[in-house]
């Protein structure tokens, strides 16, 4: 076998590769590589086995990461849940690894970064030196039973009674991709980010997904009267939903408008047809987020990224480094927040 390097965003042969593999995401198509190298500047690559001359039978897509902060590494992908090396059998996983690790050695790369969304990959990765760098939970709902079927699944406090009270409060639910909705979705992420001590991403990320990812986006808004109170952010790829980014005014949260914006996600996604909706990883340590999940499916799987070499260079939303840095980010006001956003993620890739 042979190794080559694709530019997934020039070759048509990648969007064809992945439209029909069963394992392919929304995080590898190439509206998604295309909007992280438009805000970033990080330059994405597909190793592969295939030859220019063939049509695409496997490949694992790495974005390159150049930061003075942070130092080089190739992830697998950056600001992505999840990215399955979309490669069978075993031992084309295997040369591809190698061929990484051998691409990485020969350049300034500390590490390698993959984030696959099952067990497949972590025989083929121990034996090639992969270890485990960081550990997620993933929560995913299964759409095919009927609406009836599902809300009866929800929790009972947590979800059911938060719907109807927000159906009672005359909470209601829009969907688009306006950018005066983007605007109204931006100001309630950098309410959501204060709570938490982090900056948001910048908003410059959010337009151009909304313009890259065309109708596979959509902005949700759940307004009481005509205050736009608690937002989402869902991507479509195949016959899954994605959440991607949620948040909220802390003042409405008994109204239930999340919940309600939740709910009236899964309609929508069945109506058109998704069999599955993807709410995406948490942080073990984030207990709060972990039972909000909890409340809305039993499907809870560990999420684990891979790195090869373990790197004493960590990333700095990592450890220690993003403790201090949220204790800074609490003391900025408001309008600082997406300032140093614009700064920091282009680093925490």
């Amino acid at each position: 076998m042979q190794v080559y390097k694709v530019d997934p965003l020039h070759d048509p042969r990648w969007a064809e590769f992945i439209h029909s593999h069963p394992r392919a995401s929304v995080f590898h198509t190439p509206e998604w590589l295309y909007s992280i190298h438009r805000t970033y500047g990080y330059r994405p690559v597909v190793f592969t086995t295939s030859s220019p001359a063939e049509e695409l039978k496997n490949g694992i897509v790495f974005c390159h990461i150049r930061s003075w902060l942070t130092g080089s590494r190739m992830v697998s992908l950056p600001f992505s849940d999840h990215c399955e090396p979309l490669v069978d059998p075993a031992e084309e996983l295997d040369f591809l690894l190698h061929c990484v690790q051998a691409d990485m050695g020969r350049g300034d790369e500390a590490y390698v970064e993959i984030r696959p969304l099952n067990g497949r990959f972590e025989v083929k990765g121990q034996h090639a030196g992969f270890c485990p760098a960081s550990t997620y939970f993933l929560h995913r709902l299964d759409l095919r039973p009927s609406l009836d079927a599902i809300f009866q699944t929800l929790h009972k406090d947590s979800a059911q009674r938060r719907i109807q009270r927000a159906e009672k409060a005359g909470i209601v639910c829009r969907c688009g991709r306006s950018h005066e909705m983007l605007r109204d979705f931006y100001k309630l992420l950098v309410l959501t980010r204060r709570r938490h001590h982090l900056p948001p991403q910048p908003y410059v990320w959010f337009r151009n997904l909304l313009d890259s990812m065309g109708e596979a986006l959509d902005i949700r808004l759940a307004y009481s009267g005509t205050l736009p109170i608690a937002a989402m952010v869902t991507l479509r790829f195949g016959n899954t939903t994605y959440y991607k980014y949620g948040c909220s005014d802390a003042r409405f949260h008994n109204l239930g408008a999340m919940p309600a914006l939740l709910w009236n996600t899964i309609r929508e996604s069945k109506a058109t047809g998704s069999e599955e909706l993807d709410l995406g990883r948490s942080e073990c340590q984030n207990e709060g987020l972990v039972a909000f999940k909890d409340h809305w499916t039993r499907e809870r799987a560990a999420l684990m990224y891979w790195r090869y070499p373990t790197s004493k260079r960590m990333p700095i939303t990592e450890g220690w480094k993003v403790r201090t840095a949220k204790r800074a980010f609490a003391c900025l006001p408001n309008r600082m927040l997406p300032i140093i956003g614009r700064i920091f993620y282009r680093h925490a890739g």
